[in-house]
């Protein structure tokens, strides 16, 4: 039976019969492939970088010191822009010279959503961050990664994606401190003590490799500037970014059946290593290899209407940012990149722009981890309109420019004090802020001044496989007058909690209508990674017009149809949402609406009340009751809150609501 159930996990979703045996066939070659790669590891000698040409360490070390044919980005390389940024930026200067301070004397900085964390005088990188556990220095292959004990691989990965040296560089380049490069050079040579290649939860995951690889890129451009950087620190640093380039290429997280961002990340990470270091034998095979690859997976994971093909915006984010930071990586470089992928790149941050809500953060449709391809500034996971910036300038955009927002300080580390500068003089556009529909990825959103509602009728994702999605079909989120109301709750974590994993994208924690207590498609909770794509939403109708939208979508989970229309009149500022159910006999209806933490929110009859906002049950008399249903904005992050429940059993072929803003 558990043969059985991998295979049919292994093909669930849209897969034809040849890509199923092209896959086998893979397959069956990397099974082969990880002997080989287990001896290679058990056996691992360290050896010096392979270079195309040799030099003295003294030439050496003048080379990769002086100025390279590599253009990296304008903020990490204009050394006259440090004033420039002290003066534009003068509170995050402040912010990030306290916590470059923090890493050096107290080891200690944020690690997503959890806060700040004390990490020891002596680091110990194989030490779960949540459950003290300390991960065995095991051949890779043979980690198991969900150990249901209050560990999270998620936030050890995101710990030894050394994204706090991004940090120390930018303090540097800001303040030439040298205590930064003393603390960078000693913590990344305690790190290589700890993590031998290959070997630990380190190196289970050439997507973590890759991203701790363009972390580094960031580090070394910076601190070989520094009188600390020596032959000894070139040789070191240089062994270590072969060895990332070989674990990649050798790991790479490819199927015939689907990629993800995963894939994604090791091709991009291979684009950094191969233009940023060109002085490698690989250096071509990397760039090349990542390059094609980066752009078919464009072609494949973004969908026509910009949307990430997860079925996540949480990872749309994440995504856009590794296409946007490598698009203008290669540009630097002179890699011409054709006008369809720009136009996709474009599209993606429209998408961005188009489901922000009036508040300028987004919804947190399906998982979100938090994920951010280089830190640069903390940032929560609802927080997605920073790269609008970068995108408005780069396609000279003004519908990318929010109104009344200050220049991120992303845009001066990727296009320095010229891109500042063109970002304060473009003007701002709302062409965006209008209601939207983006069929593909099955978001609808309905605007008018400042009211929103965001409607999904998104499917699993990846094609039906769905390893990101929640159970969240005909879900809304609902903000007025700035302030969000009815929200999707978000994530939390992943194997830290199964239990919690399994709630979070459960049917009940979202704002939609669950029958018999089933779920819209097949979960487990233990396999937090894997859902089903049984809904298969439709959308039957959408049309806006100045006066009012209207959506119509239905979907199949469940033993009954449940189709779901809403009708937004924008003259009365007030949503009208018919649930209709088509099918035989007799079910449980439970309906319910999540609220955002912090509103005061009560039961008047068969309304509720949330802070200024009313949904009310039209033509039944049925009491809501109120849950209590946590939201997270953040991986790791957990605030209270509520959500009211209509539960009607019966039969049952209607309810209707109207969900409309006390001062309208």
């Amino acid at each position: 039976m558990p043969v059985l159930n991998k295979i049919k996990r292994a093909l669930r979703g849209e897969v034809k019969l040849t890509t199923a045996m092209r896959e086998a066939w893979r397959r069956s070659f990397a099974s082969l492939d990880q002997r080989k790669d287990r001896s290679k590891v058990l056996n691992y000698t360290k050896k010096p970088a392979d270079l195309w040409q040799r030099m003295i360490p003294e030439k050496s070390l003048r080379h990769f010191q002086g100025d390279r044919d590599v253009k990296f980005f304008r903020g990490f390389t204009d050394r006259a822009s440090a004033n420039f940024y002290r003066t534009h930026f003068p509170t995050q200067a402040t912010e990030l010279i306290a916590s470059a301070n923090l890493i050096v004397d107290e080891h200690r900085w944020p690690l997503l959503g959890f806060g700040e964390k004390h990490f020891g005088e002596e680091i110990e990188w194989a030490r779960d961050p949540l459950s003290g556990y300390v991960w065995p220095l095991d051949y890779h292959g043979d980690i198991n990664l969900i150990r249901s004990d209050g560990s999270d691989v998620r936030v050890l990965w995101e710990l030894n994606r050394l994204g706090h040296f991004v940090t120390l560089a930018r303090a540097y380049f800001i303040t030439n401190d040298e205590r930064y490069t003393a603390e960078f050079f000693s913590q990344l040579r305690n790190w290589d003590q700890q993590n031998p290649y290959g070997r630990g939860p380190n190196w289970t995951c050439a997507m973590e490799v890759a991203l701790r690889t363009m972390n580094l890129i960031v580090a070394f451009h910076v601190f070989r500037h520094s009188p600390q950087f020596d032959n000894d620190s070139l040789e070191f640093l240089l062994r270590l970014f072969q060895e990332h380039g070989n674990y990649i290429c050798d790991h790479l997280e490819f199927s015939h059946i689907a990629t993800s961002n995963h894939y994604l990340s090791d091709v991009a990470g291979l684009v950094w290593l191969g233009y940023f270091l060109p002085e490698y034998r690989d250096s071509e095979y990397w760039s090349n290899l990542g390059f094609v690859d980066m752009l078919q997976e464009m072609d494949k994971q973004v969908l026509s209407d910009g949307a990430d093909y997860e079925g996540s915006t949480g990872y749309h984010r994440f995504v856009l940012e590794l296409f946007l930071y490598s698009f203008l990586f290669c540009q630097l470089n002179e890699e011409e990149i054709e006008q369809v992928h720009w136009n996709k790149l474009h599209q993606m941050l429209i998408y961005v722009r188009s489901y922000l809500r009036p508040d300028g953060f987004a919804p947190l449709i399906g998982d979100t981890d938090s994920g951010l391809v280089l830190p640069m500034h903390p940032r929560q996971a609802n927080d997605h309109g920073y790269p609008l910036a970068i995108g408005a300038v780069v396609f000279k955009d003004p519908g990318l420019k929010l109104n009344g927002v200050e220049p991120p300080e992303e845009l001066f580390w990727i296009l320095g004090e010229e891109g500042v500068s063109a970002f304060q003089e473009l003007s701002s556009s709302d062409r965006y802020s209008v209601s939207q529909a983006f069929p593909d990825a099955g978001t609808y959103i309905m605007r008018h001044r400042d009211l929103y509602l965001c409607f999904n009728a998104s499917d699993a994702g990846i094609d039906g496989r769905g390893s990101h999605g929640h159970n969240d079909v005909l879900s809304i989120e609902v903000s007025a007058g700035g302030r969000a109301f009815i929200v999707d709750p978000g994530t939390y974590v992943y194997s830290a909690d199964l239990a919690k994993r399994h709630e979070f994208r459960s049917t009940a924690y979202h704002s939609t209508v669950q029958i018999d207590g089933l779920e819209q498609n097949t979960v487990h909770v233990d396999t937090p990674f894997v859902i089903g794509n049984e809904a298969k939403p439709r959308v039957l109708e959408w049309k806006t017009s100045d006066d009012f939208d209207k959506v119509v979508a239905e979907h199949y989970g469940y033993p009954v149809t449940h189709r779901r229309t809403i009708v937004f009149d924008k003259r009365e500022r007030a949503w009208v949402i018919d649930d209709e159910f088509f099918g035989d006999g007799e079910h449980v209806y439970e309906a319910r609406f999540h609220f955002a933490p912090g509103l005061d929110v009560s039961v008047n009859g068969s309304s509720v009340e949330a802070g200024g906002l009313v949904v009310a049950l039209l033509g039944l008399e049925v009491e809501p009751m109120l849950e209590k249903r946590p939201v997270s904005r953040d991986y790791g992050e957990m605030s209270d809150a509520v959500s009211a429940c209509w539960r009607i059993s019966g039969r049952l072929s209607k309810l209707s609501w109207n969900v409309k803003p006390e001062h309208g």
